[in-house]
Order: structure tokens, then C-alpha cells, then sequence
């Protein structure tokens, strides 16, 4: 068996009958938009998706970046990149829980949302504050194109929804939040005459206005599947769902020869 993938868990799945708060990271919530039939095997089955490689070089950027930020956190100040963008009165957010809400793999923004029990997480990249005292949602991306970075493709909807999550969590724990977040966009260079052993990058940031009002209804959606006794439909586009059912049409036809 990999040491990576375990493709049967027995741990952590959901009980009906658990008193326990069950836990729901921000990405299973885009796991079970994406595709019902994947969330159902692996917050239920214990059959999760193959887990992608590790994007070390966005990893990268992500902690470097926090690190720029946390020095103008201590030091109550502007970055440089504010107020290039015309941010005005806003800074990084200084507070004792921010090592708690970066760490999604341990704790993150949590909230328990009594009507569903699940323990919802979520671990936020960084928090901003306004003249208003409104928290800022702040989310870090790192790519490498030839045109300029942007918000506009379908695919991107999960960055959206990933936000809408860290706004709502926030919210449910009493925080005064803006509807306004910001995406930090590094755009690694490929116009350089060599590598020279580094990256340069440009960096935009890219406000997004969020709209959460979408999150109750999905946690109770979710609820609603997990308690349901078969499985749902997949998503017609999901390529794990369509990959196992090419896998076993193949299959059967071989044994029909």
C-alpha cells in the first residue's frame, strides 16, 4: 500500500448516531459541490479521491508572503503592495489567534453549526482590517502565465467559494467582517533572458465582493447526503467518477470475450 493514499479508512468517517461534532474542512464542502458521489465514498465510505501532488513552489510563495506580511503585522504598518493598490487604512490583521486560523490542518476558523452538527474548519492564508475595524479575507495564489491574472474562468469559482467559507466562519464567530476580500496574485515572470537560480514574479491584488449566503443551505445539503442510505448521482463532469466508469464498462466487456 502507498504511504501517500490509503484507499480504505475506517476512522473519521460520519455516524449518524455520533454525539460528536463531525468535522468538515472548507474543502470537503467544495468536494461535495463538485461531485456528491466523490463526497458520500469519502466522508462516509472511507474512499477518498487519489490526493494530487504537492504544489511546493506555491507552498513557497504562500510562506514567504507571510512571513512579508507578519513583519508589517508587528509593526501595525501598510505593505508597500496597499498602497500601491490604493488600499487605504487597512493593515494586517494583529491578533493572538492568527497562528491558530493559518493552520487548517489542526484547527483553522472553526464554527459547530448546531442544525447539521459538523464542525466546520478552515484555515485562511491572511486577515486584514479596515479603518471600519471590518476583518478582511485575504487568500494567497501563485501561477505562471503570459497575460495578466484575473478572476474570470469558470474553474475559479472554487477560489470564490473558498473565500465565502473563510467570511462566513468568521461571521459565525462573532467577527465583524467586510464583504470585501483579496486575492494576492503571483504571476511567476517567463520573460527573463535566464533563470539566473530565481523566479521573479508580479504581484496584483485583486479584490472579489463575496457572497455567503449560500453556505447554510449546502452544510444542511451535505447533511441530507451523508445521512442518505444509497449513494447520490455522480456529477456528470467529475473525471473520477467518469474514469471508474470507463474502468468498469473495460472491464466488463473483457470478460464478455
Amino acid at each position: 500500500m502507498s504511504d501517500y493514499y490509503n484507499p480504505r479508512r475506517t476512522k473519521g468517517l460520519y455516524d449518524p448516531e455520533g454525539a460528536e461534532p463531525f468535522r468538515i474542512s472548507r474543502s470537503k464542502i467544495d468536494l461535495f459541490l463538485n461531485c456528491p458521489l466523490c463526497f458520500y465514498l469519502d466522508r462516509k465510505m472511507g474512499v477518498a479521491r487519489p490526493p494530487g501532488f504537492p504544489f511546493n513552489l506555491n507552498s513557497a510563495v504562500d510562506t514567504l508572503l507571510k512571513k512579508e506580511f507578519d513583519i508589517h503585522r508587528a509593526a501595525k504598518s501598510a505593505h508597500p503592495l496597499m498602497e500601491a493598490f490604493g488600499l487605504k487604512d487597512v493593515v494586517p490583521y494583529a491578533d493572538s489567534r492568527m497562528e491558530a486560523w493559518r493552520d487548517a490542518l489542526k484547527r483553522g476558523v472553526t464554527f459547530v453549526h448546531e442544525p447539521t452538527n459538523f464542525n466546520v474548519t478552515g484555515g485562511v492564508d491572511d486577515v486584514w482590517i479596515n479603518g471600519k475595524g471590518e476583518l478582511i479575507v485575504v487568500d494567497y495564489k501563485a501561477t505562471s502565465k503570459e497575460s495578466k491574472v484575473n478572476l474570470d474562468s469558470e474553474w475559479q469559482i472554487g477560489y470564490k467559494r473558498q473565500m465565502e467559507v473563510y467570511q462566513w466562519l468568521l461571521r459565525k464567530n462573532d467577527l465583524k467582517v467586510s464583504d470585501t476580500g483579496y486575492f494576492v496574485y503571483c504571476n511567476g515572470k517567463t520573460d527573463r533572458k535566464a533563470f539566473d537560480a530565481k523566479l521573479e514574479f508580479d504581484v496584483d491584488i485583486i479584490p472579489y465582493k463575496g457572497d455567503d449566503s449560500w453556505v447554510e443551505k449546502t452544510l444542511m445539503d451535505m447533511r441530507k447526503c451523508l445521512e442518505a442510505p444509497t449513494p447520490p448521482k455522480p456529477a456528470s463532469l467529475c473525471d473520477y467518477c467518469n474514469y471508474r466508469k470507463a474502468a468498469r464498462d473495460v472491464q466488463q466487456e473483457g470478460k464478455k470475450k
